[in-house]
């Protein structure tokens, strides 16, 4: 496949984004860029909202992480069901009664301005580095397979990449992204059953031949239940899902944003109850899709391992071009249905809990702040994608995510735990003092605590940090 076709297809690509985001454009206002005006078909938010949370990660990552952990990760993917149950029960009812837009001024009416504050930023410092991980991953695979040899430095491609969901997010924001997130999510869908039906070909394995396959396969196996020490044993795996299902979307401002553009309550909660179902099938293609084609890498002596394996097979032209034109479609919606709704959420978010342009501003005059802050937010995603250039060297970034969230999302955690569960006053001036010093606790009893003992936290130090960040409230209560 020529690197011309691909611009070509990008550029196709990009121009059905940016048609989408002129017909979803009304007024331009700030109610139509944060919220949609309420008026979000549910069937379209949670069809949408797979491609948001799967993301070039899953899309990329996933697959290359069977040769190594099997089905392991499956294991989180069952605890995301427990996690999703909660945000349809518990945090769902709250946020439509007290008609928020930005989710953490619930803090602010329940402990005061320090905790709204410290929330909103350590969702900031969480969306920027998550969202440019996403699309670093994404864009340096565009940069291997087209821009490199075309003398494209990964500068521009990373820049271009930006520059491109600007164009089609900065009128409408969240209204355009609920019609092309779904769009993005039918794209990325296609190319994982595309591909999986061409390597069954390929493997000669026929539709009812995959229990048996499965089974008989070592690197099919999902519950780990023999050593708890490890960070694949199944109740720390199980555990961290359920958490992390709850912070990275329930106390994540740009996955409810989403569901917050519902009519009402019942229709974000049929959202969230569709969207479950639909994720967990969607995560065990995903597994699927890596172990067939760590088989077929195997066969055919391929070498490449973790995030390369897929784009390795896809690329080579062996499975057809119809599988390299539907990975590539895959990828770039993957990548940009995550991508746009953190751009937009990140602005919301900015606008509404840091520059408070609600309160402070004239409406003529938020229109035109909201703007200078989209432009803004989308610059400091460009400089740290170009960070992540010299700063990582593994490969397989899913781990490095979930990692990184469970020491920026925990503080969060912990205020909503704290704040829901229980009626406890606290003196708020020390809520920031609290949620700096519980990451950097969770990081050193992590440290040791496997130095020590073998025992890896993993992605259940989202639940310690959590913890610790309770603890503290309770040390400054009043």
């Amino acid at each position: 496949m020529s690197p011309t076709f691909i611009l070509l297809l990008i550029a196709g690509y990009f121009v059905v984004l940016i048609g989408i985001s002129f017909l979803t454009n009304k007024t331009g206002s700030n109610s139509e860029f944060f919220k949609a005006n309420n008026k979000s078909p549910w069937y379209l938010v949670a069809f949408g909202m797979i491609g948001a949370s799967l993301s070039g990660v899953t899309f990329i990552s996933i697959p290359g992480t069977v040769e190594f952990s099997a089905f392991s990760y499956f294991q989180v993917v069952l605890g995301y069901t427990i996690g999703y149950a909660v945000i349809s029960l518990v945090l769902m009812p709250l946020y439509y009664r007290l008609n928020l837009t930005s989710i953490y001024t619930y803090l602010d009416q329940r402990f005061g301005f320090y905790a709204y504050k410290t929330g909103a930023s350590f969702f900031l410092l969480s969306r920027i580095v998550g969202a440019s991980f996403r699309l670093f991953l994404v864009a340096g695979v565009l940069q291997l397979i087209v821009f490199d040899g075309l003398g494209v430095p990964f500068y521009v491609t990373v820049t271009l990449t930006i520059v491109l969901i600007w164009v089609y997010t900065f009128k409408s924001g969240i209204k355009t992204i609920v019609w092309t997130d779904s769009l993005q999510t039918l794209f990325m869908l296609l190319a994982l059953g595309i591909s999986i039906v061409f390597l069954l070909q390929n493997l000669d394995i026929s539709v009812v031949d995959i229990p048996a396959y499965l089974s008989e396969n070592t690197q099919a196996k999902i519950f780990f239940f023999e050593d708890w020490r490890s960070s694949d044993f199944f109740f720390k795996q199980f555990l961290s899902g359920a958490f992390i299902a709850i912070v990275m979307t329930g106390l994540d401002q740009d996955m409810m944003q989403k569901n917050l553009t519902c009519r009402n309550l019942k229709d974000a909660q049929k959202n969230i109850f569709s969207f479950t179902i639909i994720l967990t099938v969607v995560n065990f293609l995903f597994l699927f899709l890596g172990l067939l084609l760590t088989n077929y890498a195997d066969m055919n002596g391929i070498s490449a391992q973790k995030d390369d394996l897929f784009p390795a097979i896809a690329m080579q032209g062996n499975l057809g071009i119809a599988v390299a034109v539907f990975f590539l479609l895959g990828l770039i919606a993957a990548a940009y249905s995550s991508a746009d709704s953190a751009l937009t959420s990140l602005t919301t978010s900015f606008s509404i809990d840091i520059l408070d342009i609600e309160n402070r501003y004239p409406k003529h005059k938020q229109i035109k702040i909201r703007k200078l802050t989209h432009i803004v937010i989308s610059l400091v995603l460009i400089l740290v994608m170009l960070v992540f250039q010299y700063a990582i060297s593994d490969k397989s970034v899913i781990n490095k995510l979930f990692e990184f969230a469970g020491y920026t999302y925990g503080p969060i955690l912990g205020l909503y735990a704290f704040g829901m569960f229980t009626s406890i006053e606290i003196k708020d001036r020390f809520v920031p003092l609290v949620a700096i010093l519980s990451p950097i606790l969770s990081y050193i009893i992590s440290v040791n605590t496997l130095s020590w003992f073998g025992f890896e936290f993993g992605f259940f130090i989202l639940i310690l940090n959590g913890l610790l960040t309770f603890l503290g409230f309770i040390l400054i209560r009043r």
